[in-house]
């Protein structure tokens, strides 16, 4: 990290704002802080001592939503705390969060106002701050931005960069292996909703959850990341432990960066490979198993392309399978107004054709389950339960599925 440059940039806003600042990382841990000004409450001086912010003032903090903030935010004093009043700054490039700068109150009297009246002038100070904070970044060093873009050439089979992958000490020699591609859940959004977010800041985000999330997991090799997703090389190992941390640090990540609450994010695997001229079909097939499990949630948050079923088989398909192309489930779908019948004949098919555990999913009796049955074949003139016609209609709905699945 550049030290001195950062400290350097808070002492010119200190002596800007006249107020005594301090700058601190997305975990609470000191940076810098102003040297110059004397006022200080006891929060600040055992922040300074301590290089930490302690549990209770933290809470306080996002109590206050600093952690999803994109603009100051004023943070009022607590006498229980010892605590002045606060303007969190939160410090952000291209809508990627990388730090809080504090500036506080120079009295219980005074108004936040007076802060954030002062800010404005100090913007084009303020964004420089951002920006240091982000290019001495790991992720963010020339030399790591090279080897993500080769090893994401290797993903879309540029021979050479699979041959230069090849030698690298963290690859070479420390297979087999296989992919993870990790994405966030899709958030289903009405029309007029959030704009795309932009280009560079998706990758940005995805580049460091994905740097982050593998810090200090023994079989993650190398990760990349792109706009929609991230992509981890893994040594193959007994067990999926490292999986499901990796998964748990990525979704903190992708909250705590960008301002989003946290939700069961997902990640697919390939199948183990021992040449790394299969990386390429490796990034093909852990791409459709994060696909199957954000359109299937029977599938859980971590899939195995292996056992993505007939997944496996859409993806694979030289054109886009329509579910519309059966007859029997174009006419169920036009007849079930209610959206009560296609997902009982589908939790049907998926648990070996069980009346009783799909009535006791549904919390229906039986009977219901046996009447909706019957009208099914009444309406479409043929037993769902029949081997062909079960077959089509079973497809035709996982074909419904696949259709709707995250393009990335």
């Amino acid at each position: 990290m550049r030290t001195a440059e950062i400290e350097d940039l808070v002492e010119h806003l200190a002596a800007g704002l006249d107020r005594a600042l301090s700058l601190e990382d997305l975990d609470g841990g000191l940076l810098a802080y102003s040297r110059d000004q004397p006022l200080a409450d006891s929060v600040r001086v055992n922040f300074l001592l301590s290089k930490k912010v302690p549990a209770d003032v933290s809470a306080w903090q996002l109590q206050h939503g600093i952690s999803t903030a994109v603009r100051p935010v004023a943070v009022p004093a607590n006498a229980a705390l010892g605590m002045l009043g606060r303007v969190c700054v939160p410090l952000m490039v291209r809508g990627f969060r990388v730090g809080y700068l504090w500036a506080m109150q120079g009295s219980h009297d005074e108004s936040p106002e007076a802060i954030l009246r002062e800010l404005p002038a100090v913007r084009g100070q303020l964004d420089r701050l951002a920006e240091t904070l982000l290019d001495s970044n790991t992720a963010e060093s020339e030399h790591r931005r090279k080897r993500e873009a080769l090893f994401l050439a290797a993903c879309q089979a540029e021979t050479s960069a699979i041959e230069e992958i090849a030698g690298w000490p963290q690859i070479h020699g420390t297979g087999p292996w296989h992919l993870a591609t990790l994405m966030p859940r899709p958030v289903e959004q009405a029309d007029g909703g959030e704009a795309t977010p932009d280009f560079a800041a998706g990758v940005l985000l995805q580049r460091i959850s994905a740097l982050h999330a593998t810090v200090g997991i023994d079989a993650a090799r190398f990760s990349a990341g792109t706009e929609t997703h991230a992509v981890v090389l893994l040594r193959d190992s007994a067990g999926k432990v490292a999986h499901t941390e990796m998964l748990h640090r990525y979704r903190y990540e992708l909250a705590r960066r960008g301002g989003t609450p946290e939700r069961p994010d997902l990640m697919g695997f390939s199948e183990v490979f021992t040449d790394l001229r299969r990386f390429p079909d490796a990034y093909i097939q852990s791409r459709k198993a994060v696909q199957a499990a954000a359109v299937d949630a029977r599938l859980g948050t971590i899939a195995d392309f292996r056992q993505i079923g007939v997944y496996q088989f859409l993806a694979a398909s030289s054109r886009n399978l329509s579910p519309v192309e059966s007859v029997y489930f174009a006419e169920l779908r036009d007849f079930d107004d209610n959206h009560e019948l296609l997902p009982m004949l589908e939790l049907l098919y998926d648990t070996d054709g069980s009346v009783q555990d799909v009535a006791a999913a549904l919390h229906l009796h039986r009977s219901s389950i046996y009447n909706r049955l019957a009208k099914i074949r009444t309406l479409i003139g043929a037993d769902p339960l029949g081997g062909q016609v079960r077959l089509e209609l079973h497809l035709a709905m996982k074909a419904d599925r696949w259709s709707r699945r995250p393009r990335i």
